[in-house]
């Protein structure tokens, strides 16, 4: 039949103008046409020809400037009117095929205006984001020629009699509102601005962001569209492919989503509740009432989109039940037009339908469904944005908060370990992030009400008293759901708490793992984290069980829902220059605890530009004394006072100085006592937030004498020094740390002990060029806290303590007049026989090494490594986690890791795991086939029953019980393999995490030392910590859901094939547009996810650098800076974060949208199929379900299959150590061999002994041969790199002794097992290392002495004095890394430890480095006279401790330079040992 506008010629009606022409339909809607047309005509030309040269002026990012007035409201009106339009055609349509008139003006200008909004909107975009706004009269002329047409239309059809149950007349209606909507909209932003009739124009500027380039963050300032379909991510995910995702790509955050402009809201929000005596309030209920206040606002949004989402999620299931309804043969029959629709037929020529009549039509419904998935997954991602956005806005601002509070933190609170490090670094780590998933997860809590409230009406409505019943089976099941809830949380807690102990001993045996393999105590240790770990698999079982229950609960609970149904009916989750002092002290009581004061009666002055020493024994109190000048400790009277000093510069000129009284300091350069360093380059440790000033820096490298150190690394003052300095020896670290001091310009410098970990030729080089001859010609103070009274006579000012009070005060030659016993103590100490002697010994012996400091060889890096095992740290990381490598491999999906995933789960568990996933979801879909099965024979049986004129199918001899029987026994197998696979699932991740973490803890105890001095400890600790976690809790509930998902899709698109074979046609491009999508998608996701792991790691390493250098911070008055850096390293992670969010929406929007799409296509081809091929209506159903179920699960799939990838790269990374090499324990006798009292002489003979760290690298000691006799006492010297420790640590086979051997007591080492060997022999390193416990436990951890052992060990160490006092003798605890005691008391604990185990060889490695010189005398007589019988090698700190050796061996590069006794060494001219012990004086 031909088309004509008006319909076919026997529609005379559709012609008729006898009551004029605007009485007819077709002339009516033939006038609509007009402001369509005109649109397209005019706009058209703009469009495609541009506009270029009259854009805007101003430079703004990415055409994104949207600035005209109703810009939002624009958009959702044109929404509105575009859904309108589909209904007007879809009306149109149904219209005409009831009188099969083919009348086109039902529907083309439905379709023409449809057309002319899309084109007014792109218009509309083009002239916003270009600023052209003269060009928007065409839209205003569109505009009111559509408003008045639809006008006239719709007053006509009131005349007619047509009223609002005509579906055209409610359609016309809205459409004449819509159109004057938009009318006003677009004569506000004309007359607003000023556009038109007016000769200056509003000027408006873009935003700020907009002319920042580096912002590229656009989801705040692009259109409605592009917002929630993320579109201006698309060129971001695809370039992801092509070039790696990095910080300059993803730029700046936007200036209201910076972690400073959230912390100002958020305090603004704190403060607001001040109370009126201005104290702030406490407790958790004023910290909610400020994040509400601060976030609530698009907290409320992101419910209001879950509400909608929600509200649009059930038009799904009644849409189907629709569909399946109008097609069953018994609703097939057309209705017959009525007598006042053909009466209106007659006047205006148009049939006029119902909205009952339009929604009786099951492709209208497929239409209705495909725009409410639509829009239902629109709102729903845009409410997951909204709340992820807002948590991680508030992450940001709560980093901040407890960022300045930990500016504000008493030093006292870290050394008391009231608060660690790793609390903190939970707190920004884990709490803050547990907030941000709260605010994800509020919504929630706000809509599932609503969900139940609303399902359990409609499931009424639709089964009725049958759908209470099954309400009720879920109800009743609730508390079972809670309390498994319940205990999971409980569960949780427990595993973080197990875990946190776990990673705490995982740390201490990492750092401690040298002493650990030297004492063999490695078993002892690993034991304990065994232990822990035990503890913690024990937690994770429960949680693992209560996982199982809740998954077998969420998949069993629904099932057992409608089988209750059917027997019923029978039918079918802490949540957040002067001679004035410079300082002066007054009356002074400092404590540290609420206990006794640690400094009692101060009184002391620092005078202004000279150099003040304090002094005293270890653990008097000097470096408290320096802490409490600088606000560390608690006051509890006294005062304080710091003088500033105001210089006036005339030019070049000192003018004039005035000094000031403050009690308020200035900044003060600080070098504590532990070397606190940056995790950042050796130049920006130096500079520390100064600017390069290349001279200055010069100087202070060459008066720290770090260029020969420089030069030898990797990328030279560029090298990263991260991880605590692990890269660098103890004595680089000190030399750094005093370095930055001095590059400082600030008037005052307090330097507390920084010969400690130095040899004497670096200790009198730092003393000569840095402190006496850089800072004193600068005029600065300096304190300096040392052990090395033979500087004493460079002193301006001493101050010497005693047990936390000042002993004296003053110059030399007054404490000589006043305290003559104490001064001729020092220079018994200091070896000297006057003043006059000692001052000229000095400067000759700083000549001497200048001299040799020219002389000094720049070893290249290769060289380097060969030398002693301080500089071998140096050597740059081949592990993926190096500091100077960028963490990503972009590779494809890990199989490999996959499959050691897997395979680790064993024999049993992993065919267990695949059969009872494969069969709980063929079950699944049995279910769900028998159940339309049976529909399909209800409503066949309900049809011939109506034939038969039955009353009811059973009456007519249908019954159901053989229906039940098969359901339920398919029911209740289904509700078994949920629980076996949740089970298996869970078992499987749980001996996967079992199998891999042992194996990797005996890996890494037995790994020779070269791997943890090439990788660093962050690195390790990570394997332990983020990897184990991933493992332990991620991988299975991915797998999990990945494996479901995926199963799911499939099925889905099984069923759906099976019921509309045709689907399989459209399957195919949607199939090539998900893999496309998934591709790009899957790279940029794990670019991100990588990103935000590596920038949250600065942050925690800032957190952590910022506890641990606190006091150095507030003594340079940094805090500022500091927090600049903060807030950098946080906005990094945010946007990080952001973009991730924003990729995951991005996925999810269009794998909702193909959803949908595979929704509409089944839904018309199983209409279709029913209608034409008699398909049942249950089959229908059946399809149509499962088709909502792909778009569900489809970007499920997709996002899990990116978070495997990436947390198998934990497996992988782990994998990597298991293949680590361990150190050969097994020896060629057994332990049963050895002589229990071996070694019992202490005899050692080296022959032609050759070492070397790793058979890549060159030898350290080279053809070595020496005898030492039972019971000498042997001392050894050389430069720092000359091999000495490595003399040391190759007698306990920590260094690979290629050549040569070494026998003790006449058995070569060699043929030991390691623990035996290592077990028999005792060592004191340089470096204290304490672990957390009591002081037995750090004595004796083998717990084999006895207490009057241990009481005199710590006598011998002197310090029984010290652990008496303490509460509980030697059960006192020692808090984490030994912090409650002052670094000289730990290295004396360390002597008392190797004190405890007695063995006949003790070898001491620079072990007084950080003891005051008396304490160190008074130990080396103990040692002399206590081990008189026992072999003693002492590598030496200072040359003087090995003067009364028996024999002295001098080490140069590798090899033994001198051997001989000490008095004949000294007595050679050209003797180098006699040179080291001239500089020593």
């Amino acid at each position: 039949m031909s088309l004509a506008f008006c319909g076919s010629e026997n529609n005379s009606a559709a012609y008729n103008v006898d009551h004029g022409v605007l009485n007819n339909g077709c002339f009516l809607d033939a006038l609509t046409v007009v402001p369509h047309v005109f649109l397209l005509f005019i706009t058209f030309p703009i469009l495609f020809v541009g506009w270029g040269s009259q854009s805007s002026k101003v430079h703004i990012h990415h055409s994104t400037w949207l600035h005209f007035p109703g810009h939002n409201l624009r958009w959702i009106l044109t929404f509105i009117l575009l859904f309108v339009l589909v209904c007007e055609i879809a009306e149109g349509i149904v219209s005409d095929g009831f009188t099969q008139s083919h009348n086109l003006h039902l529907y083309m200008p439905a379709g023409l205006a449809f057309m002319a909004a899309i084109t007014s909107i792109v218009y509309y975009h083009n002239i916003e984001t270009s600023n052209f706004p003269k060009l928007l009269t065409a839209l205003l002329i569109y505009w009111i020629l559509a408003f008045v047409t639809k006008t006239i239309k719709f007053a006509k059809y009131t005349e007619h009699g047509v009223g609002l149950r005509q579906l055209r007349f409610c359609i016309t209606g809205l459409l004449s509102l819509l159109y004057g909507l938009l009318l006003a909209v677009e004569i506000n932003v004309i007359l607003g601005r000023r556009y038109m009739c007016f000769a200056h124009p509003t000027e408006v500027k873009p935003p700020e962001d907009l002319q920042d380039l580096g912002v590229r963050f656009l989801q705040p300032f692009v259109n409605l569209l592009s917002k929630s379909t993320y579109w201006w991510m698309n060129t971001f995910i695809t370039s992801a492919h092509r070039r790696p995702i990095d910080l300059k790509i993803i730029g700046r955050l936007p200036i209201a989503m910076r972690a400073l402009t959230n912390y100002l809201h958020l305090r603004e929000a704190f403060e607001a509740q001040r109370k009126p005596q201005g104290a702030l309030p406490h407790g958790p209920k004023p910290i909610w009432r400020a994040l509400r206040q601060a976030f609530g606002r698009p907290l409320i949004l992101s419910i209001t989109f879950r509400f909608m989402a929600d509200l649009l999620g059930f038009a799904g299931p009644l849409c189907i039940s629709g569909i399946v309804h109008h097609i069953s043969k018994e609703n097939r029959t057309i209705q017959p037009p009525t007598f006042f629709q053909i009466l209106n037929m007659r006047l205006l020529g148009i049939y006029f339908i119902s909205s009952e009549e339009f929604l009786a039509n099951a492709y209208v419904l497929a239409v209705l469904l495909f725009s409410a998935l639509l829009l239902q997954r629109t709102f729903l991602q845009a409410s997951y944005y909204v709340a992820i956005e807002t948590g991680i806005n508030l992450r940001g601002a709560i980093q901040t908060k407890i960022y300045n509070k930990i500016m504000r933190l008493c030093t006292s609170n870290m050394s008391m370990g009231e608060m660690t490090v790793g609390q903190i670094c939970n707190l920004v780590a884990i709490d803050t992030n547990q907030l941000t998933w709260f605010f994800f997860l509020c919504p929630n809590l706000w809509a599932m009400p609503v969900q139940i409230v609303v399902g359990v009406i409609l499931l009424y409505y639709l089964l009725g008293i049958s759908a209470l019943i099954g309400a009720t089976v879920i109800a009743v099941l609730a508390p079972v759901q809670y309390f498994v809830a319940t205990k999971l949380s409980q569960a949780q807690k427990s595993t973080l708490e197990y875990s946190s102990e776990r990673l705490k001993k995982t740390n201490e045996l990492l750092r401690g793992i040298k002493l650990l393999k030297l004492y063999a105590w490695e078993h002892i240790f690993c034991q304990n984290v065994e232990e822990m770990r035990d503890k913690e698999l024990t937690s994770l079982k429960a949680f693992a069980l209560y996982t199982s229950i809740s998954i077998f609960m969420n998949a069993a609970i629904p099932i057992a829902a409608v089988l209750t149904v059917s027997f019923t009916a029978n039918s079918p989750a802490r949540i957040f220059q002067s001679s004035l002092p410079v300082l002066t002290i007054t009356s002074g009581y400092f404590t540290w605890t609420d206990g006794p004061p640690t400094l009692a009666n101060i009184d002391i002055k620092i005078p202004f530009g000279q150099l003040t020493m304090i002094v005293g024994q270890v653990g008097c109190g000097k470096s408290s004394l320096l802490l409490a000048a600088l606000g560390e400790m608690q006051k509890l009277s006294g005062s304080v006072n710091w003088n500033s000093v105001l210089l006036f510069m005339a030019g070049k000129l000192l003018c004039n100085a005035v000094l000031l009284l403050d009690r308020k300091r200035g900044s003060v350069a600080y070098a504590s006592q532990k070397p606190w360093l940056l995790n950042t380059t050796l130049v920006e440790n130096i500079t520390f937030e100064m600017p390069l000033i290349k001279q200055r820096y010069k100087t202070v490298i060459e008066a720290c004498s770090l260029q020969p150190d420089i030069d030898i690394l990797p990328q030279g003052d560029q090298t990263e020094i991260g991880d605590r300095g692990i890269i660098l020896s103890g004595g680089q670290r000190q030399r750094i740390s005093v370095a930055r001091a001095l590059y400082q310009t600030t008037n005052v410098v307090f330097l507390d002990d920084p010969f400690s970990a130095l040899d004497i030729h670096l200790s009198d080089h730092l003393m000569q060029e840095g402190i006496l001859k850089l800072l004193r010609e600068e005029k600065r103070t300096v304190v300096l806290v040392t052990h090395k009274l033979q500087y004493l006579p460079h002193a301006d000012w001493i101050i010497a303590m005693k047990d936390g009070t000042i002993q004296t005060e003053g110059t030399l030659k007054d404490i000589q007049n006043t305290e003559p016993e104490l001064f001729e103590q020092w220079k018994t100490l200091m070896h000297r026989q006057d003043q006059e002697f000692e001052k000229e010994m000095v400067a000759e012996s700083m000549s001497t090494l200048e001299r040799k400091n020219l002389r000094r060889t720049m070893y290249s890096r290769e060289a380097l490594k060969t030398e002693d095992e301080d500089e071998e740290e140096s050597v740059e990381s081949e592990d993926e986690d190096n500091l100077s490598q960028v963490m990503r491999h972009r590779t494809t999906i890990p199989w490999r890791s996959c499959g050691t995933y897997l395979s680790s789960a064993g024999l049993i568990l992993l065919p267990l795991l695949l059969l009872s996933q494969l069969f709980k979801h063929s079950f699944m879909v049995a279910i769900d086939y028998w159940l339309a099965h049976w529909t399909s024979h209800v409503i066949a049986a309900k049809i011939e029953a109506t034939g038969r004129n039955c009353t009811s199918a059973q009456e007519c001899g249908f019954s159901h019980s053989s229906y039940l029987l098969v359901f339920s026994v398919l029911c209740c197998l289904g509700i078994i393999l949920c629980l076996v696979t949740s089970v298996a699932v869970e078992w499987t991740g749980l001996r996967v995490a079992k199998e891999l973490h042992r194996s990797l803890l005996s890996n890494i105890v037995l790994a020779p030392m070269r791997l943890f001095e090439t990788t660093p400890l962050g690195s390790l600790l990570n394997r332990f910590s983020s990897d184990t976690n991933t493992i332990d809790q991620h991988i299975p509930a991915t797998l999990e859901c990945l494996s479901r998902s995926t199963l799911l899709c499939v099925s889905a698109m099984g069923v759906i094939s099976y019921v509309t074979p045709v689907f399989l046609i459209a399957l195919f491009p949607l199939a090539i547009i998900c893999y496309f999508i998934q591709k790009y998608f899957r790279v940029a996701s794990k670019d991100l996810q990588q990103l935000e792991d590596t920038t949250q790691l600065p942050l925690l390493a800032h957190f952590s650098e910022t506890v641990e250098g606190l006091t150095t911070i507030r003594a340079f008055r940094y805090e500022d800076r500091f927090r600049k850096r903060l807030l950098e390293f946080t906005d990094a992670n945010n946007i990080a974060s952001l973009f991730l969010t924003a990729a995951n929406r991005w996925l999810e929007v269009r794998m909702e949208y193909i959803g949908a799409c595979i929704v509409l296509i089944a839904a018309v081809a199983s209409i279709t199929n029913s209608l034409y091929n008699h398909l049942s209506s249950g089959l229908v159903g059946l399809g149509l379900t499962y088709a909502l179920m792909v778009s569900n699960y489809l970007n499920w799939m997709v996002r899990n299959l990116a978070d495997m990838e990436v947390q198998l790269g934990s497996v992988k990374r782990i994998n990597g150590l298991l293949k680590t090499e361990p150190e050969s324990y097994e020896g060629l006798l057994t332990a049963s061999q050895v002589p229990d009292g071996w070694p019992q002489q202490g005899e050692i003979q080296i022959q032609n002994l050759s070492v070397r760290y790793d058979s890549t690298l060159k030898p350290v000691l080279k053809h070595v041969n020496a005898h030492i006799n039972p019971g000498e006492k042997i001392g050894i010297c050389g430069r720092t790199g000359s091999g000495k420790s490595s003399f040391s640590l190759a007698f306990f086979r920590m260094v690979d002794a290629f050549e040569g051997r070494i026998i003790i007591d006449g058995i070569d080492i060699a043929k030991l097992p390691l623990q035996t060997l290592r077990s028999r022999l005792s060592i004191i390193l340089q470096d204290p290392i304490l672990f957390s416990g009591t002081i037995r436990f750090n004595l004796d951890p083998e717990m084999k002495a006895t207490d009057s052992m241990l009481w005199e060990a710590l006598e011998i160490a002197q310090l029984k004095p010290v652990v008496k006092t303490l509460p509980g003798g030697l059960d006192a605890m020692v808090t984490e890394g030994g912090e409650n005691f002052s670094q000289g008391q730990r290295q004396l604990f360390c002597l008392a430890r190797a004190f405890v185990r007695k063995s006949s060889i003790l070898i001491m490695d620079e072990a007084t480095a950080s003891i005051d010189m008396a304490t160190e005398s008074i130990l080396q007589k103990v040692v002399m006279t206590a081990f008189a019988d026992r072999t003693v090698v002492i590598i030496a700190h200072r040359v003087h401790t090995i003067l009364n050796a028996d024999l002295v061996i001098v080490i140069k590069r590798g090899l033994i330079l001198e051997y001989d006794k000490p008095e004949v060494l000294l007595e050679r001219e050209d003797s180098v040992f006699a040179s080291f012990v001239q500089a020593d004086k």
